[in-house]
């Protein structure tokens, strides 16, 4: 398993992030625990969760990941193999996060209360990575937007200076290690470093964003950020929630799937996305390489990525995703890849 810098912190996370958020709706404690045992054995030592999971987010499950997590670092007293990344939410209308069923922003109280519950399900005295799972401040979050809608930039945020003096605190407390965005601009991710740099306070250490062949839109800003700051990419959903493995292809809808389940997966099936689909499906079976390992060794391959974030609800899945890294892409279909994205340029942002 290849490792890289999170950013200059000092650590290096393995190139494959084992993700969780189906653990406590999708996948059972037992499927949760199995997973880790698999992927600690085949080198990950990095996993990422968040207080909101399990997803689709709600009341009843809200937790029950980290909850799971919990167990198995009890069982297995093996918290110190593990770098475990974790999130705070950003300001929503989602009342069931805090005490009093109060909406959610990120403020002294409400992140002191997120950390304090976080740790209690994760039975762990620290968390090496938290953070922010979207801005405080309002604005089109969930991908970097291809245009931004100038009335959204109105209503209540607190300073991103404030936010981060309040993570600083955790730091000192020695409760979290570092500290990361997610969801985030490239506006945004300047203001912290600035922050940090002008202030003495801790310094960015990631950003987890959206990245994979139906939206490369990471490339446009951010890159140069992760590249220049040391502000590695952690890449969520690098198989656009299953839609880069084909299975949903020709309107499929296997059993059991996310979108057979949720019926909430509609970011991926905007106008031109069945094309792009169809047409990296093409060059893989050209090439003879499974689509969803094409799509993952791609994602891998980048250099401002530090890690790719992977989720499996089977142990079959999960094997083939951990598999991607031994899948080097040619510059020939490197090249392939780039022409199918100048047609297809970022249909699912």
């Amino acid at each position: 398993m290849e490792h890289r810098p999170l950013g200059r912190t000092g650590l290096k996370v393995s190139l494959i992030c084992l993700g969780t958020m189906t653990w406590g709706e999708q996948n059972t404690e037992a499927e949760g625990h199995e997973q880790m045992d698999y992927a600690l054995d085949r080198g990950i030592d990095f996993f990422d969760t968040a207080e909101l999971y399990a997803v689709p987010p709600k009341a009843e499950t809200q937790g029950r990941t980290e909850e799971i997590i919990g167990t198995w670092f009890k069982a297995r007293g093996n918290r110190d193999k593990v770098i475990l990344a974790s999130k705070v939410v950003g300001r929503t209308p989602m009342d069931w996060f805090r005490d009093g069923r109060i909406p959610g922003e990120l403020n002294r109280k409400q992140m002191t209360e997120a950390l304090e519950k976080s740790l209690k399900r994760l039975q762990t005295d620290y968390i090496d990575l938290y953070q922010l799972h979207w801005p405080d401040r309002p604005m089109p979050w969930g991908s970097i937007p291809t245009h931004f809608k100038w009335n959204e930039m109105d209503g209540a945020s607190n300073p991103i200076e404030e936010i981060l003096d309040v993570l600083g605190d955790f730091v000192k407390q020695g409760k979290i290690r570092h500290v990361g965005l997610s969801n985030e601009s490239p506006w945004g991710t300047m203001k912290f470093l600035q922050a940090s740099e002008t202030r003495g306070l801790p310094r960015i250490a990631s950003v987890q964003n959206a990245y994979h062949l139906l939206n490369r839109l990471y490339e446009t800003g951010m890159a140069e950020i992760s590249m220049r700051e040391d502000v590695g990419l952690l890449a969520y959903s690098p198989l656009a929630q299953g839609y880069l493995t084909g299975k949903y292809r020709n309107g499929a809808l296997p059993k059991g799937s996310r979108k057979q389940l949720f019926n909430r997966l509609q970011r991926y099936e905007k106008p031109g996305s069945a094309e792009a689909i169809d047409a990296y499906w093409a060059l893989s079976q050209e090439c003879g390489i499974e689509l969803t390992k094409l799509a993952l060794a791609f994602v891998n391959a980048r250099p401002f990525v530090a890690s790719t974030i992977i989720g499996a609800t089977s142990m079959e899945q999960l094997k083939t995703c951990i598999d991607s890294i031994d899948v080097k892409l040619t510059p020939e279909i490197e090249a392939r890849i780039d022409a199918i994205h100048q047609v297809h340029m970022n249909p699912a942002p």
